[in-house]
Order: C-alpha cells, then structure tokens, then sequence
C-alpha cells in the first residue's frame, strides 16, 4: 500500500495543476466543453458566480457615476483600420462575418452566401465602435466627462483554450470613458484600477498586486495599461483585470473633439478598462483544494446548504419541516448587499455522497440536521476552509445571530492565506544564474509546480523581455506602483535600473 492519503479531486495539485484545474471545474458543474471548439458553456453554480460579481462591480461603476449602455456585436472592418496599433494587436484574433445567408449548393450542403460589402469583425472589444458613438455624442465641454460600461461577450480566435482562463468565448464588463483633460482621464484610469483590485480582494479574497504594464505589453493604441496580478497555486501570474490610458489616440482615430470654454475646438482624453469571467479561474486556482472548490462567501452562488439526515420515514416531515424552516430564518438575513442564499439538500442519495458532493461544490457552510440534533437545539456546522471532518455545534440562536461572522471570518482565512503564499514565493533576484534557475523545473518533461514572482531589475530595454520569453516563457507581468526607486543592475543584460519589476510564468 502506498499510504496515500485519497482526495476527492485526482489528480491532486501537485501531481498534475492543469488536470486538477479542469477536474474542479468538472466536479463542482461550474462549465463545460461545448460543441463550439474553444467555447464554454456555463452551468447554472458558475453564472451564479457571474451574477454575483456582476451584481457588485454594477454597484460600484455606478457609485463613481457610470451608466450602462450597449453597443453592437459586430464592428466594420474599416473601423479597426482606422488605428494601425490596435488592428494589428487584435488581427490575429479576430473572427470576420463575410456573408448574410444560406443556401442550399447542388449536393443540398448548406453554403455562405450573399457577400457583404463590408467584412464585420464579431468583437474582439469596443473602443472603435464606442469612439464612433461618442463623436456623435460629445460636442461640447459640458457633455463630458462621458462614463459608459457595457456588459457583453467578446470573441478572440484563441488556438489553446482552458475554462474561464482563455475561451474564444467570453462574457466581461468592458468601461469606456472621454474627458476634457489628460489629468481627468488618468485620474479615471487609476480610480478604475483601484474600484478592480478592491472587488478582487474585498469579494473575491484574491490578494494582487496593482502595476503598469511594460511598452510590449500595453493594449493595442494605448498610452500606458494598468494591471493587477494575482499569484495562483501553482505560482504562475494571471492578469486579472486592466486600466488602460488611452490619450487621444482613439480621439483622432474618430475624431471625437469638443469645444472648450473659451469656444476652441479639442480632442477629448479616453480610458477604457475591463474584468472578465476569467476572474472565475483566478478564483477556483488562488482557494481551491484537492477536494475540490472553496467559493468566496461574498460572491458564493449559495452560502449554506442544509443536508437533512433521515433514518426512518417516521422523522422525514419533522427533520424536513426544521430544515426548511431554518432556510427561511438564514434568508433574512442580508449579507454583503443580498440575502443569504440557503439551500435545503432533498435529494434522495446517502449522506455522505451528498455531503461531498457540496464539499467538491465549495459552498462555504455545510449544516447537518436529524431528529437528535432538533432534540437538542444544536447542530454540527462545516466551513468549507476547514478540514472536511471539522464541524462546530451550534444552535439555532447563535448560528442565526453569528453567521455573517463566521462567513467574514471565512473570507478574512482565505485572503490571509492567499496572501501569505504570494509572500512566500516573491523573491528578489538579482543573478542571472539564479533567476534561469527559479523559473526552470527539474522535470523538464512532467515540470513540477516552480517558481514565483521574481522582483528583479530591468533596465527598460525590450530584448530583455524576448530573451526570457524565448529562454523560459517568462514575461514582465507589470512594474508594481509601489516600486521604490533604487539603483541596480538588471537581472539579465547589467544595464543600469532604478526601479524592480514583477517577472513570472502566467496564464
């Protein structure tokens, strides 16, 4: 015997990270494969996810005075053309409408037919088409600042695709901005930035790190992007949400001018930013264990499910009656901005397999209730944080009166613990020996999970970044706002720096 300790996700992490990604998902019915290579479909526990994030970042763009609108899917060519920078960033991707019909050819095949005039592009994002709207709608300096976000899907032709990370598919908020001044816009750009690293730590008790993006990794037409990156189990970065300052490079392309105070004619200053379904993978890879899926209870899509426990036919109507009772007293009470979502498990299957079936769905509080439990007014509770065989006796009062502590409390474990590992595999480096040897495995074949975040110093020369892309597919994921300035080398070339910048594997 091998005394292996049997987990309910197989692979565990650390025998195969991706396969154990794709077997969390699978376990807790987040998504699917759909018959579209490349798509997802998301099942009804992961939109509920979605919703749930929706429902709060909606919140807060409006708080800071966003309304929402909506543009259209598809794009003319000939707008993507009109910016030499964002057509060639996004050229590769897109996917291209060419004809308006079907008909039938000889063998009764269904073919394109009817060309259009105008090849549409299915909407890789909006900037162009959202730049030819606000020409039309800004004319003045009293129409601006203009604060637009729309909720939609986006298509990117993407040759490898994994669930939430990168799908051909994908659902996402996308802001667009215009503004009399450049300070204006970039106000806007870092306000953005600080409403996404806020959401990501405060709801989806995801720690980042807030940053500007390199020249070579800017978005297509932008003046300087912004990101935050999240460190995941598997200490590979993943870029969870963008800030970008777009200048008035948007503005010329679509001649969105305004006339000032004083009756001269301006271009207008434009931002746009964005988060994306992707945030769902960060998610499951930054809590999840080998058991399978840990939800934050801020965005959970349930935050307790009751399973009732029934020996006999003769305490079936008094457990269920006490179970569905206690469901309705725990959706009385509000939790970050929604009622508690409590779910009472009927389902007819034995205890046990039901009980690990909503371990391996995350939901953050298990409840268990039977005859001697209502006997007693006290019942064992389970926190998905926990060992799955560490219950707490409560009874009905206090868990009614302490439960939102105890979800603020679950929240709080999991960022700490987020935290601390993105502390604990952050080094400085300041070799080029010891930098090829931290982001190269000793399994060059099955690579073991390795490296980290290396702060290191670049000299701002982009050959840097091409050699360790090529050498150890490793990019510079931002140059964190916090970098204090101090002299040095960098890591690779022995250029003179001034500044440390965050290098990692990623997604």
């Amino acid at each position: 015997m091998s005394g292996k300790m049997k987990t309910a996700i197989e692979p565990t992490r650390e025998e195969n990270y991706p396969e154990w990604y794709q077997q969390v998902i699978k376990a807790a019915d987040l998504a699917e494969h759909s018959p579209v290579r490349g798509c997802m479909v998301i099942k009804p526990w992961g939109y509920a996810i979605w919703e749930n994030m929706q429902r709060v970042l909606d919140t807060m763009f409006k708080a800071t005075g966003h309304q929402n609108a909506y543009f259209p899917l598809f794009i003319p060519l000939s707008f993507l053309e009109k910016e030499a920078d964002h057509v060639e960033g996004f050229a590769k991707e897109c996917a291209i409408v060419t004809h308006h019909r079907l008909e039938k050819n000889k063998e009764g095949k269904l073919i394109p037919a009817g060309p259009l005039e105008e090849p549409l592009v299915v909407r890789p994002t909006s900037e162009t088409i959202i730049g030819a709207m606000f020409a039309k709608w800004v004319e003045s300096y009293r129409d601006l600042p203009l604060l637009i976000n729309q909720w939609a899907n986006i298509v990117r032709w993407e040759m490898r695709t994994r669930m939430f990370l990168r799908t051909t598919e994908f659902l996402w908020q996308e802001g667009h901005t215009a503004h009399a001044t450049e300070v204006e816009a970039q106000e806007e750009t870092s306000r953005m930035l600080h409403v996404y690293e806020e959401f990501a730590q405060n709801y989806m008790a995801i720690p980042v790190v807030k940053g500007e993006k390199t020249p070579s990794e800017r978005f297509p037409g932008a003046v300087a992007t912004y990101t935050i990156e999240a460190m995941m189990q598997d200490k590979k970065a993943l870029q969870s949400g963008t800030s970008h300052f777009l200048g008035q490079t948007f503005s010329k392309s679509f001649d969105i001018k305004f006339r000032d105070v004083q009756g001269n004619t301006e271009y207008a200053w434009t931002t746009s930013w964005g988060m994306t379904t992707r945030l769902i993978g960060a998610m499951i890879m930054t809590h999840s264990d080998d058991d399978g899926l840990i939800l934050p209870p801020r965005v959970a899509s349930a935050h307790i499910v009751i399973i009732p426990v029934i020996h006999n036919e003769e305490a079936k109507n008094e457990v269920l009656s006490y179970c569905h009772s206690l469901a309705g007293q725990l959706r009385h009470i509000q939790y970050f901005g929604r009622p508690l979502v409590a779910i009472v498990d009927e389902k007819d299957m034995r205890g046990g397999e039901k009980t690990w079936s909503w371990i391996k769905k995350g939901v953050p509080l298990r409840i268990e209730v039977g005859p001697r439990d209502i006997a007693q007014n006290t019942f064992p509770v389970a926190r998905r944080d926990k060992g799955p065989k560490e219950k707490v006796p409560y009874s009905k009062e206090k868990l009614l009166q302490e439960v939102s502590s105890i979800l603020d409390d679950m929240h709080n474990n999991l960022f700490a613990k987020a935290a601390a590992f993105q502390r604990q595999n952050t080094k400085k480096i300041d070799s080029k020996e010891e930098f090829y040897a931290f982001f190269t495995p000793k399994n060059g074949e099955q690579p073991e999970i390795h490296g980290g975040f290396a702060l290191c110093h670049w000299s701002g020369d982009p050959e840097v970044e091409e050699i360790v892309k090529k050498d150890l597919n490793v990019t510079i994921r931002c140059i964190p706002l916090d970098a204090k300035e101090e002299e040095g080398k960098c890591v690779i070339s022995g250029k003179r720096s001034t500044k440390r910048v965050i290098f990692a594997k990623s997604y």
